[in-house]
């Protein structure tokens, strides 16, 4: 819209101080016709802007002039809680709503504290996905997260781990989650709260039905317990280990002096901890349980085997 358009004008020459037209049609992705037009528009509103011509020249406001339209939309105001992940905001449909709210809450601010806000900008970026891996395809997120916020109902088509693989769900959302670079998704249902992972909702339907969250709610606190609860079903066991300084170390272990160390660690499972504790090689010794040590030793042999033809 035009009139969104004008005040992004106002407030890049607010923020940035003297902008050619190019530079302000860039920033506005329009042609520099367009941008000519809009400073008439805004001089004719009375606003102080005048423009130098030359090679230094460009547009810029009356000094001391400040505009007062810096107010948030609630989109703007809910991209704004997203400016260290400006990726997180496009995935969500909230870019363009963010670099909006970054300006107004930049105009808003005295001098030296846009100056120190445009410094952290340019020296700190928070990257949250891990290295390895593509990243998840999550098609449905915008829809899903148009529910968070409307509080309306949906209908997933899922995919899990366990049978019936595919399943039908009418759900309600209450919150999206990004952990380590994966959306996850709190609802509630008919078997009351669940997690569900989005990159595996494979089909959404959003319904008209408002719902309300449930008292004593609390997305954070949820969180929180869900993390703790599946640690505790993810570590059934645990391990007698000797490992050397350096494998104490890969193992987030304190080495004690500079020979070996003997810990138990925690484990998933037999079949799990095989390959973990393969990846330290020489640096490891199992002593118990007997069944993962005897798994190791047989898988050693077979690689020796193996290697010695």
């Amino acid at each position: 819209m035009r009139a969104s358009r004008l005040v992004t004008l106002l407030l890049l020459l607010q923020n940035r101080g003297r902008m050619t037209a190019r530079q302000l049609a860039e920033e506005l992705e329009v042609s520099v016709r367009t941008v000519y037009r809009d400073v008439e528009a805004l001089g004719a509103a009375g606003i102080p802007l005048y423009g130098d011509a030359g090679h230094a020249g460009g547009y810029r406001l009356l000094d001391g002039y400040r505009t007062r339209l810096t107010g948030l939309t609630a989109d703007e105001a809910q991209a704004a809680f997203l400016a260290a992940l400006p990726g997180t905001a496009a995935e969500l449909g909230l870019g363009e709503a963010l670099a909006t709210a970054q300006l107004k809450l930049r105009a808003a601010l005295p001098a030296e504290l846009r100056e120190h806000a445009g410094r952290i900008q340019e020296r700190f970026l928070l990257d949250a996905p891990g290295w390895y891996g593509d990243a998840d395809r999550t098609p449905y997120l915008a829809v899903i997260a148009g529910a968070v916020w409307a509080r309306r109902a949906v209908v997933l088509r899922y995919r899990r781990w366990r049978a019936p693989e595919e399943i039908e769900r009418r759900v309600e959302p209450y919150g999206l989650v990004l952990k380590a670079g994966r959306w996850y998704l709190v609802a509630g249902g008919p078997s009351g709260i669940r997690t569900y992972r989005v990159d595996q909702i494979l089909e959404v339907h959003a319904l008209e039905d408002e719902f309300a969250i449930p008292d004593g709610f609390g997305l954070a606190a949820y969180w929180s317990g869900y993390l703790a609860d599946f640690r505790a079903r993810l570590h059934t066991g645990d391990a007698l280990v000797r490992l050397t300084p350096q494998g104490a170390r890969r193992l987030g272990v304190t080495p004690v002096g500079d020979g070996w160390t003997e810990v138990r660690v925690p484990i998933e499972s037999v079949d799990h901890a095989h390959g973990e504790f393969l990846r330290l090689g020489t640096d490891i010794e199992v002593m118990a349980p007997a069944e993962l040590r005897d798994r190791i030793a047989e898988t050693v042999r077979n690689l020796a085997t193996r290697y010695e033809g």
